[in-house]
Order: structure tokens, then sequence, then C-alpha cells
């Protein structure tokens, strides 16, 4: 399946776990395992850099991490990352650098690239975000279906089995999701695409792309 590959989606200078993801073709097929790369990241984290104030939960020295925030193990924070107030972080989650996790959003099991923004209530769950993409306000990955089946990855007439319940959505870097929108379970959106606010997204969106309410896709002029 073309333009839903790591390679595809992701500059991998951009997160501490680029060695990780080149052992897969496609992102989702990393989910399963964020939570043993976490603590074996984490392990090897300098502590002169690193505070580790619960197990296997490492923050960086840099990082803002407001007092109501809840960080749950396993758990890394990067450099120069703000943490906002109760925001939730349920675990299996490495999250760059320079990041915004915003008041009272939701993350699990999840890889956060570098320069990434969830600011504003937003639920981000079994997902990749790609370096210096951006969530609007309100804007949620929903990963579970409703009749709960393994979720399937549809890019036009193409349909890739998983054999996975729960995944989220796949950003590459530098989308731009709008506010209020809604990523279906196994969204992929290319590079630098942008989703209009409300939109109700489902599948594969190109790279270099517009989704508009309603589900029209247009190329960038």
């Amino acid at each position: 399946m073309n333009n839903v590959k790591i390679t595809d989606l992701f500059d991998l200078s951009h997160t501490a776990a680029a060695d990780y993801l080149r052992q897969f073709t496609y992102p989702w097929e990393a989910l399963k395992g964020i939570s043993g790369m976490v603590i074996n990241l984490g392990s090897r984290l300098d502590p002169a850099e690193y505070d580790n104030p619960a197990e296997n939960v490492w923050i960086h020295k840099t990082a803002k991490v407001f007092p109501s925030a809840y960080i749950g193990a396993p758990c890394i924070i990067g450099a120069g990352t703000e943490v906002r107030h109760c925001a939730f972080i349920r675990g299996s989650a490495l999250i760059g650098e320079n990041c915004v996790i915003g008041n009272s959003a939701e993350l699990k099991n999840v890889i956060i690239f570098d320069n990434v923004q969830t600011p504003h209530y937003n639920y981000v769950g079994d997902s990749i975000l790609g370096y210096k993409s951006h969530m609007g306000a309100g804007s949620i990955t929903s990963n579970v279906k409703s009749d709960k089946t393994d979720v399937v990855i549809k890019n036009d007439e193409e349909k890739l089995e998983t054999g996975i319940k729960k995944i989220g959505a796949m950003l590459g870097d530098f989308v731009e999701v709008g506010c209020n929108s809604v990523l279906n379970p196994g969204t992929v959106i290319g590079r630098n695409s942008n989703i209009y606010p409300t939109s109700c997204v489902r599948g594969v969106v190109p790279a270099n792309s517009i989704y508009k309410v309603g589900g029209t896709i247009v190329a960038k002029k």
C-alpha cells in the first residue's frame, strides 16, 4: 500500500524512537511495542539530564510539568516540552522535545515526535504524531471501531487488514488538524496536509492535501 509507510510519513531524525520505527514498514505495526521501547530508552537516559520521579518515568530537567498533570508509566518527556494543567498521560508514551501537551489532553500508547502540539482538550490514543504536527482544540483520535472488530486501513480501493483492534491516527510531519475534528480508527494523514475544522476523517488523506468538511480532498496549490 502506497503513501502510508513510515518512510512516507515521517522524518525519523525528529524522534528518539527512530531506531525502533525502522524495524517496521507501516507505523501501526509499532503500536504493540511502545511500552517496552519507552522502558528500554528510559533506562539508558543520562540522569544528569533527566529526572526519574517514579519508576519508568523520565522527565527532562528543562521540561515544564504543571502540578495538576498526571504522568503514568512508562513515559519519557523530552527537553523543552510543556505538560499543562490537568493533562492525563496514561503511560506507554514517548513525548519528544519542545512539545505542548495541553490542558485536559489525554494520551496513551503514543509516539509524539518533536515540536508536536496537542494543546487543548485532545484525546490521542494508539497513535503516532509526526514532526510539527498540530491538533486543534477538541480534535481527537478515535481508536476503536464501534463493532470492536480489527481496524482496516482504507486507501481508495485498497484495504489493508491490520489484525489490530486499537489503532488511532497516524499523522505525518507538519499535519494540521482543525478544531473539533474526529480522526476515525485507522486514519492516516500524509505530510503537509490540512484537515478542516469539525471534519470526520476516515481512511488515507494523501500528502500535501486539504481535507474539507464532507470528505472532499483537494491538492494544495
